[in-house]
């Protein structure tokens, strides 16, 4: 399955988590540590789902991404 993912700057490292799987997030030094650790903490959690009997969440997060530039006021 393909899963959305935010990848985000937090502080000096990086934070990765997917929307539709609640609780699983990381931090890594890079943004591709980041995704090679949160790849590694789904597959543990589907495993451990699975073991369980949970039903694995399926994919909803539309997979789109862009940047939008936005102008910010100044104090005057």
């Amino acid at each position: 399955m393909r899963y959305a993912i935010v990848i985000e700057q937090a502080g000096g490292n990086v934070g990765a988590y997917a929307p539709d799987v609640p609780g699983v997030g990381v931090t890594a030094a890079t943004p591709e540590d980041a995704v090679a650790s949160l790849r590694e903490a789904l597959v543990m959690q589907f495993e451990a789902m699975v073991e369980d009997g949970d039903p694995i969440p399926p994919p909803t997060t539309p997979i789109t991404a862009f940047s939008l530039e936005v102008e910010v006021p100044t104090a005057a």
